[in-house]
């Protein structure tokens, strides 16, 4: 059973918490799992939501700004004065006494928040592209986990082999000697390769499972079985187009890296733009109503009420070179991000051949390593034939057999690297993702 990709978000938690111990997880399966269950995209995916708020924030300063203030007191009044005859007096008073304003301040002339405005929006697009960065690079981590998983599966197999294969040419050299046609040197070579094997799969195992618990980690499933290499099937291509240049231009032109970099850099200058409003006046539309009642001892029992509409100039004169400091730091953030951009742009082009690289020069070194084997096999093959002719001793079997374990790991591991360059490349370049993690599935089968 097969889970398929859905765009509905809780039929796709359901069918990732389903138990798969009786199925091979393959790449798709894990990438869809690492999609719901990993903490990094997921704290990404919130950080793209808390800035999307910062676009309304902005814009709020645009729009009318209203306020109501409303006070009541109880005011105790003691008065002590004279009366004619010079004899003090006490008059007390308790009176309560409020007040009510509302208040509207329309922004007219405010340069900083035109600014502001734009920023945020710049802000947004940084935001969302970080985001596609961060599921990009989601590919890249749950396939490399995969395929390390699968490669540390291969190398457990290739050291039990190696391990059978040494312990049957330890039991034929023992017969052997048992027989009068053998010598003690060949089950003592038998033995030691016998013991290194054994250490060898303690490792191995090691490395196994550590893979695996990493894979379980971004996908938050129990890792019992993997789907393989189909090796009938898979057959290295080289990459299309075989233009270097069209691969390092595709990445420059849809990669969500460079994309973030360039609505930081116009955020930064329009940084300077919001600094720079700090030297120009601001001006406001003020309406206000308000209504007092007993205000002042003088006025208790009485009320006023008051409405009044005007214009508010405010002219920055001098704050101490706070504004022009502003600008000046402003001005070093934006020469900063143009100098990040430009590094990543470098960088990003690095990357792209290198991984273009790893493709071409793959299709050969599996094809070199694919013929390695063979060899390999035909020596393993004709040493046996040897040994038993009398030609050959246990040694030259044992090397053969060697020989012919570390082709198949390098042939394996240059298999697993070929496909991982694979999907770099394809995801530098802005490839669809999953049509990416779909060809490469295509490649894999249940074991």
């Amino acid at each position: 059973m097969v889970l398929r990709f859905s765009c509905n978000r809780t039929a796709l938690m359901l069918a990732c918490s389903l138990p798969m111990m009786a199925h091979a997880m393959d790449l798709q399966q894990a990438y869809e799992a690492a999609q719901m269950h990993d903490a990094r995209i997921r704290a990404s995916r919130y950080q793209a939501d808390a800035t999307r708020e910062r676009l309304p924030q902005a814009k709020s300063q645009r729009l009318p700004n209203v306020s109501l203030n409303a006070t009541r007191y109880r005011n105790d009044l003691t008065a002590k004065t004279q009366n004619f005859l010079g004899q003090p007096i006490t008059q007390s008073n308790d009176y309560y006494s409020s007040n009510q304003s509302l208040t509207i301040r329309q922004a007219l002339y405010r340069p900083a928040v035109t600014a502001a405005i734009e920023q945020a929006r710049e802000q947004v697009k940084d935001a969302e592209a970080t985001l596609e960065t961060d599921e990009q690079t989601l590919v890249q981590r749950v396939s490399q986990a995969y395929f390390e998983a699968l490669l540390a599966q291969e190398q457990v197999e290739l050291v039990q082999s190696q391990k059978a294969s040494n312990a049957a040419q330890l039991d034929a050299a023992r017969k052997a000697l048992a027989a009068g046609s053998g010598t003690r040197t060949d089950i003592d070579e038998a033995q030691a390769r016998v013991d290194m094997t054994v250490a060898q799969e303690l490792e191995a195992r090691q490395n196994q499972e550590f893979t695996r618990r990493n894979l379980e980690s971004l996908t938050g499933q129990p890792v019992t079985s993997l789907s393989g290499l189909d090796v009938s099937r898979f057959v290295p291509e080289q990459p299309q187009p075989m233009s270097l240049q069209s691969w390092v231009d595709d990445a420059m032109a849809n990669s969500p890296q460079v994309r973030a970099l360039l609505a930081q850099v116009e955020a930064a200058r329009l940084e300077i733009d919001k600094a720079q409003a700090g030297h120009k006046p601001t001006l406001d539309l003020i309406a206000q109503w308000s209504k007092t009642n007993s205000d002042s001892v003088t006025s208790v029992n009485s009320r006023y009420d008051q409405r009044s509409v005007g214009l508010q100039l405010t002219v920055p004169l001098y704050e101490g070179g706070y504004t022009s400091s502003t600008v000046r730091q402003a001005g070093a953030n934006y020469a900063r991000a143009q100098e990040v951009l430009e590094a990543t742009r470098l960088e990003l082009q690095m990357q792209v051949h290198k991984e273009f690289r790893g493709m071409t020069e793959g299709v050969l070194r599996i094809a070199a390593l694919e013929q390695a084997v063979r060899s390999a096999d035909q020596a393993v093959l004709s040493s046996d034939k040897s040994f038993a002719a009398g030609s050959r001793t246990t040694l030259d079997v044992l090397n053969a057999q060697q020989q012919r374990t570390v082709a198949l790991r390098d042939l394996a591991q240059a298999r697993y690297q070929y496909l991982l360059a694979w999907v770099q490349l394809h995801a530098l370049a802005g490839r669809d993702r999953l049509t990416s993690i779909g060809k490469v599935n295509v490649w894999l089968a249940p074991r």
